[in-house]
């Protein structure tokens, strides 16, 4: 399957596109949908899309042969004042990824992670922080590909990659 798609650089005009993602990441529980504008209007969630693209945010995102936009992986620099789940530092960018469900198990996750990684690293940072639920069948991923859990909580870890 990996022919089947490709990975670009995100840009500007994908904002729209990496709020999707962000509605996928949120539900990636299957049968517990909550609504896209509920994902997209609350600011645990909104702080990872609003104002893409800041001068410090980067991405990648994954297309089909038709080039269609399938999944992504972005990080941004958050501040003490506005942390997200994964918060581990003002000089740590923070990683969010999501992909299409179909896209899901092909490969598409792990190849957005390593070209993020890759990107995050040749821009100097010398670490990525995440988030994720506990029960989350992509903490295997995570872990495969060289995040550490660093704090947890009742229902979410949040993870660090050394890129050094």
């Amino acid at each position: 399957m990996p022919d089947a798609f490709s990975i670009r650089p995100a840009v500007q005009a994908d904002g729209s596109f990496l709020a999707d993602m962000v509605v996928e990441a949120a539900n990636w529980r299957s049968g517990a949908a909550r609504a896209r504008h509920e994902i997209l209007t609350a600011p645990e969630h909104r702080r990872y899309i609003s104002g893409w693209m800041r001068p410090a945010d980067a991405g990648v995102v994954a297309v089909d042969q038709e080039g269609q936009a399938i999944g992504a992986a972005w990080y941004r620099m958050l501040s003490q004042d506005d942390p997200g789940f994964g918060f581990v530092g003002t000089a740590v960018p923070e990683l969010i990824i999501g992909v299409q469900p179909i896209w899901r198990a092909h490969g598409v996750g792990r190849a957005l992670l390593r070209d993020l990684v890759a990107l995050a690293r040749a821009h100097g940072h010398s670490r990525l922080s995440l988030s994720v639920e506990k029960d989350n069948f992509a903490r295997a991923l995570y872990r495969s590909e060289g995040f550490v859990g660093s704090e947890q909580g009742a229902a979410r870890e949040t993870m660090v990659h050394r890129l050094a």
